[in-house]
């Protein structure tokens, strides 16, 4: 077998092949022979039928078989001998017709398309220069706290004694009518909790609810804005009859020793609660602070290697980051198959992250190699228990899980990255700087890393 090795460019080879009449010639006797044993021809005694006229009748399917005998076997003989480190499936072209027409007595001309991962050269990675900053906790953040604590806790009273006032919660049921589309379907909801003046409550339901009182009955209309955020509803002029059924008062509780002590037998005191508030505030900062920092880091390892990344990894993280934007989208309420939305050009920019998360894990693989990392078989045990705990599951449907996604391997994977993120940051020159509301860094995807180079295998 005779091969060519062709650099297109880091990721992407191709390999020309030209295999041999003899081995063709071996395979094509051989399934030949097979085939005179297993087939019945008229005219000739099962297993006694010539060569030729079974070459002749089923001439497709052994020259079929021929080759998906000889030259897989050549591509991988091929990839070996060229030390490839090859990802995904290569892509096969055959060159010379001529082969087939004369089978067994010409060679057999193709060339494969394949990708690999790059070599990458290591710079500098110990001693990056990054600066670190922590979100100041302040008293207005303890007193947003509190104050959520107290709407949860509110209690909701019927006014009796007037009419429905700012703030007052209105409990109604609707019918609607379409004013400019006769044809479209009526509105009719029940038991809607319109907020008096609140923060996204359409002025005209305000204007016309002021005053109500339980089982009175109102009449007016509505006109949406264009940006209204209920696409049906947006720019549609709807008449409305409404019967109230209920007006009730949001009453908050005190902020006192009582009301802290009624939130768990943790809290004694407002004092207690304050203070455990701003210690979980402050753990929550140190975390993003550590986020932030592991985000600084790796774009800094990136911004200091350039190399080009195999596309099929970035196609795979792409896929996977669309999938997990989905997923949010259906937890949120939000179809995804809605027509306005964007897709192409959420996909492209999905597709600039993905490949900083290729780099960043390949980068991290090979600062594992170089300090020779290494993940125990207690550290896998482990991170399984941790994810068990995390997910409320046992550590059967952890593993189960993870089998499909590559078992312990993808989890040693994910451990060894993050063992060389960890170094990365003993190892770095961090300065302390004041806190700004700059664009969100989120944490490198050290715990996807597997899913961006899965396919290397």
């Amino acid at each position: 077998m005779k091969t060519e090795l062709v650099d297109i460019s880091p990721t992407k080879k191709e390999i020309k092949i030209e295999i041999e009449p003899a081995v063709v010639r071996a395979a094509y006797d051989r399934i030949s022979d097979r085939y005179a044993k297993s087939k019945n021809v008229p005219g000739f005694r099962k297993g006694h039928t010539p060569r030729s006229v079974i070459r002749s009748r089923f001439k497709g399917e052994i020259r079929g078989e021929v080759l998906q005998e000889v030259v897989p076997e050549a591509i991988s003989n091929a990839i070996v001998e060229h030390s490839l480190n090859t990802i995904g499936e290569p892509e096969v072209h055959l060159d010379n017709k001529d082969g087939l027409d004369k089978f067994g007595e010409d060679p057999i001309s193709v060339h494969v398309n394949v990708e690999v991962l790059p070599e990458i050269e290591l710079g500098k990675y110990k001693g990056l220069e990054v600066a670190r900053s922590v979100r100041p906790v302040t008293d207005e953040d303890i007193d947003k706290v509190i104050n959520g604590l107290r709407e949860s806790s509110a209690s909701l009273l019927p006014v009796e004694d007037r009419g429905a006032a700012l703030g007052d919660i209105v409990t109604v049921n609707f019918n609607g009518k379409f004013v400019d589309i006769p044809d479209a379907e009526d509105i009719n909801v029940e038991d809607v909790e319109v907020v008096l003046g609140g923060e996204g409550v359409q002025q005209e339901f305000t204007d016309n609810l002021l005053g109500v009182a339980a089982d009175d009955e109102k009449q007016f209309s509505v006109n949406y804005p264009a940006d209204f955020t209920s696409k049906g509803l947006a720019g549609k002029h709807v008449d409305y009859q409404a019967k109230v059924t209920a007006v009730r008062v949001k009453e908050l509780p005190d902020v006192d020793d009582e009301w802290a002590a009624s939130l768990g037998e943790d809290f004694d005191s407002v004092a207690t609660l304050k203070s455990k508030i701003r210690e979980d505030l402050e753990q929550r900062a140190a975390t993003e602070a550590g986020h932030r920092l592991r985000a600084r880091i790796m774009r800094k390892l990136g911004e200091t290697h350039r190399f080009e990344v195999p596309s099929l990894l970035v196609e795979h993280q792409t896929n996977q980051r669309l999938e997990s934007v989905v997923r949010d989208m259906m937890n949120r309420g939000i179809d995804p198959r809605n027509s306005e939305l964007n897709w192409e050009g959420a996909r492209e920019e999905l597709k600039v992250q993905a490949e900083d998360d290729v780099r960043g894990s390949l980068l991290l693989e090979r600062i594992a190699d170089e300090e020779n990392l290494t993940v125990s078989s207690e550290e896998i045990e482990a991170e399984i228990t941790a994810l068990a705990a995390a997910s409320r599951q046992t550590k059967e449907q952890v593993r189960a899980a993870l089998t499909k996604e590559g078992g312990e391997r993808s989890i040693a994977g994910r451990l060894r990255n993050r063992k060389a993120l960890d170094l990365l940051i003993e190892n770095a020159q961090v300065t302390d700087e004041e806190w700004s509301e700059d664009k969100p860094e989120s944490d490198p995807k050290i715990e996807d890393s597997e899913a961006a180079t899965e396919e290397q295998e």
